[in-house]
């Protein structure tokens, strides 16, 4: 019998705090930058984010949707036996934000305190990180090494953004999305389809890194928006292509395009190219930004819940970040 991965529930997390376009503009008026709620929704689409209060880390985020995706799953913490986390502002250095995941979740130890506890591991792709992440997972439940997998985006971007760059800090957002990912004997996920070139590693990074107690090079992020929109819109439209011919299927059967949520544009060109009506498209960019990781399963969630992805369509995920990164899921839902 041939074995399958399929998604059982979903779920998403948002911090408190929404930051709207004009909340952002006045803050950066204070250090002397010229914004307005007009320029950045031209230009992007957004028109609010979410951002975390201080001490909150990106486990703090993914643990609350993971406990949302459990519910709609009808599944216990205990039932889980791979969780990948797909995220760039991880806890710390190491470990991993999957393991202490795994710790505040509660399934680190089996009965009676005996050592137990899952594989549990990060997954860096940056933007693309989910449709990475949920690849893998895909691949170790149909190979039998797990029956039941969370699978997280979670992202603290705030932390790493220039407020001195207006044309980078009004991009971001922090939340997160989970799906548990099951054995099913019914196909869940058709096809994948997963890229990489690192040549295009200058358009889009944090150029930082940790030595001997400091900080060297530049730890915010930076980005020509315009290279990598010209990447991103090329790459989307290979990789969702790609995915349909492996799975048999063609533009028509997509019910569904869930995009990363980068920027309006992006996304209206890659529906374009795809022959695909906005109507398809889940847009969350313009309330959540863009949550890297975390936006695709947030989109996903918030789909599901507002009742528009419903069991039995066909869905289109596709991702593109720093790396350069990109990739696509095709699934029936």
């Amino acid at each position: 019998m041939t074995r399958y991965s399929r998604i059982a529930g979903t779920g998403s997390y948002l911090p408190p705090r929404r930051v709207t376009n004009a909340d952002l503009a006045a803050e950066l008026a204070q250090r002397g930058l010229e914004t307005s709620d007009d320029w950045i929704v031209e230009r992007t689409g957004i028109r609010a984010r979410h951002f975390v209060g201080e001490g909150v880390a990106a486990s703090d985020l993914g643990v609350q949707a993971a406990r949302h995706a459990l519910e709609a799953a009808g599944a216990q913490p205990g039932d889980i036996d791979l969780i990948i986390v797909a995220t760039s502002t991880p806890d710390m250095v190491f470990p991993s934000t999957a393991a202490i995941l795994q710790h505040k979740l509660g399934i680190a130890l089996g009965a009676e305190g005996a050592l137990a506890g899952c594989p549990a591991f990060d997954v860096q792709a940056v933007c693309s990180g989910f449709v990475y992440a949920l690849t893998v997972a895909d691949s170790m439940i149909k190979t039998g090494a797990a029956n039941k997998a969370l699978v997280i985006g979670t992202e603290v971007f705030s932390r790493i953004l220039d407020f001195n760059d207006r044309t980078t800090c009004v991009l971001f957002g922090d939340g997160a999305g989970a799906v548990v990912l099951e054995a099913s004997d019914a196909p869940g996920i058709l096809a994948t389809d997963l890229h990489a070139d690192g040549k295009h590693v200058g358009i889009l990074c944090v150029p930082g890194t940790v030595s001997g107690g400091q900080v060297l090079g530049q730890p915010l992020l930076r980005m020509d928006g315009q290279a990598v929109f010209k990447l991103a819109v090329g790459v989307l439209e290979d990789a969702a292509r790609a995915t349909l011919a492996k799975a048999g299927r063609t533009e028509a059967d997509i019910d569904w395009l869930i995009p990363h949520q980068a920027n309006i544009r992006i996304m209206q060109s890659t529906a374009k190219r795809l022959k695909l009506s906005m109507d398809k498209v889940v847009v969350t960019v313009d309330q959540h930004g863009n949550t890297s990781a975390a936006s695709i399963p947030l989109a996903l969630d918030a789909a599901v819940r507002e009742g528009k992805v419903r069991r039995g369509d066909t869905v289109m995920l596709e991702g593109v970040g720093g790396g350069f990164t990109w990739g696509a899921v095709l699934l029936d839902f």
